[in-house]
């Protein structure tokens, strides 16, 4: 039986934050009137809602009558009903749901009020969905729109292909919670099915003491035998749904604290020991190849093995993981492989790095370095060669993780939970090497993020909130240059924080903004996506770890339930809907997507280490070319070495001063092969230890065009765009009127036949836009919304956040 509810004690080190301190709701509140009063509105509310759900039902037989699939609405009836179980257990007990309100700090001052007022919101969004469905299908029975069959994910038998997820011969995009209520069995319907998404994963829990995860460093005893318990979590999940593992980096055993005391120095938030720590390692070969091992062959590795949960390191001074005692400092094995490294680096020279550190170290073994560094030495070659090595070794573990693996089942997957920041933010102390890891894994991995509203977090900045309806630029980014990367990897986002995180909540977020971002994610690569997190247990109660004492190691665990999915059917409702819709159309946006990316912007490490605001800049150009109609790659000194540079028409090269004499090479002989580079004369003019470089690019065979040292991103941007070939044009062409300055509309143009083509648009601003449509050759067009089946005119206004996903046939 499931315990009562307890005010938790909870002192969290990081709080996961929220938005909004009232619940906007149609109607007059009722947090004022009196029981008998609450009560009547309540029936009232619910009656109404009942009453509505009997109508789509009716409606629903009506249309499977006539053959007109009802999967939409079958998730409308679905979530209305679990929404209503979920209002009714809120306002029978009030002081859980107040004191869920209050764990997150933004909601605290307002917590009885929002509690109050949460039961009625609740009801009033499942009528609000119910409405939108009743008028839908109604839509279809009079023959006013015709909609295509859902396409439903087969959750016992998709496979993983190189580059996507096939389900019944066809593309299929996976969805799901990245975790969901504990204690829960694998398959109990309320919690597992084609609403919620259906993928198994082992040790449910998350975020529980240390030893409760399936794998993790507990899994192995102090005499080399496995814990029973623990191995049971990893043996005992059915062989029925596809799946996926964690391999959970928290904690480690008393024991090995004994024999190795320096085994959690240099620890980060989410590993929870030292990286070059021999016994972790012997620790961790026998984990893997154990799990290895009891899942081989098994669905529940279809998605992979994700071998961190976002993994960071940052090394620099003020950085908000340095008020961890146990992350300061390093560990004197990886003192000893930070030399071995620079011994490597350096050939064996001490007097080079002496006269590069101004330092006077008699050997290698004598080097010393202060962790965590100062800032202050940003730029400096001290800075570089630490931040390179904390990179190196990271990748190194990885490797190893994945190694140890595939000695024992070769084909299993891999990827990382890598945090989207680690690459759009300019520090770079983190240890993540976002390329290295990209290339290393065989699936691509992270957990990107978009803010739907302006950021309750003062600290944060919210000024794109001027142009854009959400921060979609850090999620675009990530997927554009792991793709560019890797274009043939399966990419997947285990723990997608689309719908709230830590910056940002909101009691009601708009279903066009869950609609749009959604899309564009999977438009710009990703496959699979589990969202943060599905807490409600079948009876409507917040799950197990929501109650009680929270006594782990909790980042805000508490405060996520607070003005989350878990409150709100229209946003639970129209993730399905979106996906379901994306599942539906997947071949059309798998040729929308698997595009050439015709313009590159060159992206260097070295001045990503050695610049202070280097990712800030390079963002900045990247928006300025996003809404261009194709979509934006990356070039690196790897992507120009290793693929084919015929993928592309240009490269851009903008306030880079720092690249190795090997990132410098690769673009010389890029353009020594013919290749084009727009390039600024700030960029490549040092080394990465800020030596100034002697040599500068030469045309040869190729384009080279220098811009003025102090040259906009416009004059950037026009004379990048001169050099994309004609070819690299759609042939449909967008003529977009705006009362905004800045472009906010996303397209893509895609040639399915001779005189067909799919056009995708998303809006991505606050304002409705007026599209004309046109085809290059001067032809006639006709236009048909493939949603509706409806003829459009070629001219036709674009909502804010509006998807459109038309065919255009060339009469």
């Amino acid at each position: 039986m499931k315990r009562q509810f307890k005010v938790a004690a909870l002192a969290p080190l990081i709080m996961i934050g929220a938005a909004c301190t009232q619940i906007e709701t149609t109607e007059s509140s009722t947090s004022s009137i009196n029981p008998s009063q609450q009560e009547g509105v309540k029936s009232s509310l619910e009656a109404t809602a009942r009453s509505k759900i009997n109508v789509l039902q009716t409606m629903m037989d009506e249309a499977k009558s006539k053959g007109i699939d009802v999967t939409r609405e079958e998730a409308v009836v679905w979530f209305s009903n679990e929404f209503l179980k979920f209002a009714n257990w809120d306002e029978a007990n009030p002081e859980a749901i107040e004191a869920a309100f209050g764990y997150e700090r933004h909601f605290a001052p307002n917590k009885a009020q929002l509690a109050a007022e949460l039961p009625d919101f609740e009801r009033r969004k499942v009528i609000d969905i119910l409405d939108a469905g009743i008028e839908e299908l109604g839509k279809e029975l009079r023959g006013e729109i015709k909609r295509r069959p859902v396409v439903k994910v087969d959750w016992q038998n998709t496979k993983a292909t190189d580059d996507m997820f096939v389900s019944n011969g066809k593309p299929i995009f996976l969805y799901d919670y990245f975790s969901k209520s504990v204690g829960q069995p694998l398959g109990q319907p309320d919690i597992y099915n084609d609403y919620l998404g259906a993928l198994y994963h082992g040790g449910e829990n998350l975020y529980p003491v240390d030893h409760d995860r399936a794998i993790n460093s507990f899994l192995v005893k102090e005499d080399g035998t496995f814990d029973e318990a623990l191995l049971k979590e990893l043996t005992d999940i059915p062989d029925v749904n596809i799946g996926y593992l964690v391999a959970w980096l928290m904690g480690i055993p008393e024991w090995v604290e004994a024999k190795e005391p320096e085994i959690r120095k240099g620890r980060s938030l989410f590993q929870g020991f030292d990286l070059d720590n021999p016994l972790a390692r012997e620790v961790w070969s026998k984990i893997l190849r154990k799990a290895a091992e009891v899942t081989k062959d098994k669905k529940v590795i279809e998605l992979g093995f994700v071998l961190a949960n976002e993994p960071h390191w940052y090394s620099e001074a003020g950085h908000w993981t340095g008020n961890y005692e146990e992350m300061q400092g390093i560990s004197s094995y990886t003192l000893a492989e930070f030399q071995k490294w620079l011994n490597e680096k350096y050939k064996g020279n001490v007097a080079q790095l002496n006269t590069n550190w101004n330092t006077k170290f008699a050997s290698f073994d004598d080097v010393e370095i202060e962790i965590p560094i100062s800032e202050s030495l940003r730029g400096k070659p001290i800075w570089f060669d630490w931040n390179r090595y904390n990179m190196h070794r990271a990748t190194s573990w990885f490797t190893f993780m994945q190694n140890e693996l595939h000695a024992v089942n070769p084909d299993a997957d891999t990827h990382i939970k890598i945090f989207p920041r680690t690459f759009y933010e300019d520090s770079r102390s983190h240890g993540i090497d976002l390329e290295a890891l990209t290339e290393l894994t065989t699936m691509i991995g992270h957990d990107a993020k978009a803010l739907g509203s302006p950021s309750i977090r003062p600290h944060i900045s919210s000024d794109w909130w001027e142009k854009y309806t959400y921060k979609w630029d850090g999620m675009s980014m990530i997927h554009d240059f792991t793709e560019s990367v890797s274009p043939n990897k399966i990419n997947v986002n285990s723990e997608s924080h689309f719908l709230s995180s830590g910056q940002w909540k909101v009691m009601d977020p708009r279903e066009s903004y869950v609609r749009n971002v959604y899309w564009l994610a999977t438009l710009q690569g990703m496959d699979a996506n589990m969202g943060w997190f599905w807490m409600r247990d079948p009876d409507g109660s917040p799950e197990d770890r929501l109650e009680g004492e929270l006594n782990f190691f909790d980042p805000g665990l508490a405060g996520a339930f607070a003005g989350s999915n878990n409150m709100q059917p229209h946003v639970a409702n129209e993730v399905t809907q979106v996906m379901f819709d994306l599942n539906t159309y997947s071949e059309e946006v798998m040729a929308l997507r698997k595009q050439r990316r015709p313009l590159r912007l060159f992206y260097s490490e070295t001045s990503a280490i050695n610049v202070s605001d280097y990712m800030t800049t390079q963002g900045k150009l990247y928006k300025s070319m996003f809404f261009e109609g194709f979509p934006l790659g990356y070039a690196t000194q790897n992507i120009i070495a290793k693929q084919d540079n015929s993928a592309w028409d240009t490269v851009v090269v903008y306030k880079t001063p720092n690249v190795t004499d090997g990132e410098f090479n690769a673009l010389q002989k890029y353009l020594d092969a013919g290749g084009s580079v727009v390039i600024d004369k700030q960029s490549l003019r040092f080394n990465e230890y800020g030596h100034l470089r002697e040599n500068t690019l030469k045309a040869h065979k190729g384009k080279l065009m220098v811009l003025d040292e102090d040259a906009s991103i416009e004059k950037l941007r026009q004379a990048a765009l001169a050099e994309i070939k004609p070819n690299s044009v759609p042939d449909i062409e967008f003529k977009i009127d705006s009362p905004l300055k800045h472009k906010t509309t996303i397209t893509r143009v895609a040639k399915t036949g001779d005189n067909k083509y799919l056009v995708n648009l998303l809006s991505v601003g606050h304002e409705p836009v007026q599209i004309q449509l046109s085809h290059k050759g001067g032809s006639k067009l006709k236009v048909t919304d493939l949603m509706t089946s409806n003829s459009m005119e070629s001219v036709f206004e674009l909502a804010s956040e509006k998807v459109l996903l038309l065919e255009v046939e060339v009469k």
